[in-house]
């Protein structure tokens, strides 16, 4: 299967997207962000204001060990983390449902270019100073009855996305 033992995982080209966490409440999602990360070799997960942060049981039980092997930062406030990395010279995205949103399917990732994408809180979203701060917002484009979706489903599906476009081709 060709896995990467923890030292040559911290030693790969990671894919140069940083995964930002806005106040998500569930240390399942987070967990599972964590795996997903992982698996994609991201470059770092910022987590922010009411996430928690491992060592966690209930982050393990999703992360399966990714929390050992992904790097992770905390910040009060997710403004905070954008603005950190706008000054770092990342293109920074929300993933949200607004007026004049990218839609996922139109969006190619520039190789050469950092990125990061934040994802919010299960119920209400990107909080709005970070949706001003972003430089853009991706949308899921979706057409059943609901229109969100778990956010660890969003950030498997986005991340992939990056991926696709700049690691896996």
């Amino acid at each position: 299967m060709q896995r990467l033992s923890a030292e040559e995982f911290r030693q790969a080209d990671k894919l140069p997207l940083v995964v930002v966490l806005d106040d998500v409440r569930s240390m399942y999602n987070v967990g599972s962000v964590f795996r997903t990360c992982d698996a994609f070799r991201v470059a770092c997960i910022y987590l922010c204001g009411i996430c928690s942060t491992p060592p966690s049981t209930e982050i393990h039980k999703t992360a399966l060990g990714a929390e050992e092997t992904m790097e992770w930062r905390y910040f009060s406030t997710a403004l905070e983390a954008v603005s950190e990395l706008k000054k770092e010279g990342y293109r920074v995205f929300s993933v949200e449902q607004v007026e004049h949103s990218t839609k996922l399917q139109s969006f190619v990732p520039q190789k050469g270019q950092k990125y990061a994408v934040v994802l919010g809180n299960e119920v209400k979203g990107v909080h709005q100073d970070v949706v001003d701060a972003s430089d853009d917002c991706l949308e899921i484009p979706q057409l059943g009855t609901k229109h969100s979706m778990n956010v660890s489903v969003t950030a498997g599906i986005i991340i992939y996305k990056f991926a696709e476009e700049l690691m896996l081709r």
